[in-house]
């Protein structure tokens, strides 16, 4: 019986995939997607690189855009804002930290001009997907255990921001939005063992897509009601979409993982539409009440 539950789900898997490669090779223009992956202060090991070699995550999702139809180009280097940035459809960020001071890896930072042209590509209608601690990049004044009422530009963008996390553990995640691509074979939840960020600030007007349960989580900064982990919104013209997952290789290389984060660029490049109508205070209403 679990071996015909594991191949039921292996193929449900496999057939969402293959549909999102559909809908993003179904488009004649091939999209470019640029991955930055800037850490100011902790890197985590998907993005960390060994010499001149990509990291994991780059080299997977350089693979994942060629089979699905779009380039991804990939950069440390925070110079690249002050360039060409109508060459890109969408940005895609694994960061940490404030992105225009110097880190000890000794990659070029971000202008403050670079930041606002990068915001404003968005604003007038670029992609943009963030994964885990693209949500402890740029913090918001004052105190990072509280909720602001100034948001830093680009936490107004991502639409939440992160406040600490605690132990690994297998936590669930449920589904409140079935019908988001890459979400199908997800059922109404399912669990992962991963390092689950506390997050705040949430956007009033994200759609949320997969939900936090916090119930029988241990450590204190999960004491909290149910809040968002991953959500769609639009920031004027642009779309942007946000995951929570990334801490753990092993998270990349699960297909619903993988299939939830190819979802995301079909949906933030235009070669997918969803109903993103905000959901946040239906699904999520005390998502602010922290611990």
């Amino acid at each position: 019986m679990r071996r015909r539950q594991f191949l039921c789900t292996c193929g449900a898997a496999a057939a969402s995939a293959a549909l999102l490669k559909r809908s993003l090779l179904a488009q004649a223009k091939k999209a470019k997607v640029l991955y930055f992956t800037r850490s100011v202060g902790f890197e985590h090991s998907p993005v960390k690189r060994e010499g001149n070699e990509l990291a994991f995550s780059e080299k997977l999702l350089v693979e994942w855009g060629k089979d699905a139809g779009f380039d991804v180009e990939c950069s440390k280097d925070g110079r690249v804002f002050d360039e060409d940035l109508g060459k890109y459809d969408a940005f895609a960020f694994y960061t940490c930290g404030d992105l225009t001071r110097p880190d000890k890896y000794n990659n070029p930072p971000m202008s403050p001009d670079g930041k606002k042209r990068f915001l404003d590509a968005i604003a007038a209608g670029k992609g943009f997907v963030g994964f885990h601690s693209a949500t402890d990049s740029f913090h918001s004044p004052g105190s990072r255990g509280g909720v602001q009422p100034q948001l830093d530009p680009y936490i107004a963008m991502i639409g939440g921001e992160f406040i600490v996390h605690g132990r690994q553990q297998k936590a669930l995640l449920r589904v409140t939005s079935p019908r988001f691509p890459g979400v199908q074979d997800m059922g109404s939840g399912s669990e992962f063992l991963e390092e689950w960020y506390a997050l705040k600030n949430f956007a009033k007007d994200m759609h949320v897509i997969l939900v936090q349960e916090t119930k029988g989580m241990v450590d204190a900064c999960y004491q909290r009601p149910p809040f968002p982990a991953t959500w769609a919104r639009m920031h004027g013209q642009g779309r942007v979409y946000y995951t929570s997952f990334g801490h753990r290789e092993d998270i990349w290389t699960n297909p619903k993982v993988k299939n939830l984060i190819l979802g995301g660029f079909a949906w933030a490049l235009r070669r997918a539409d969803a109903d993103v109508k905000p959901n946040l205070a239906e699904v999520t209403p005390q998502a602010e009440k922290l611990p």
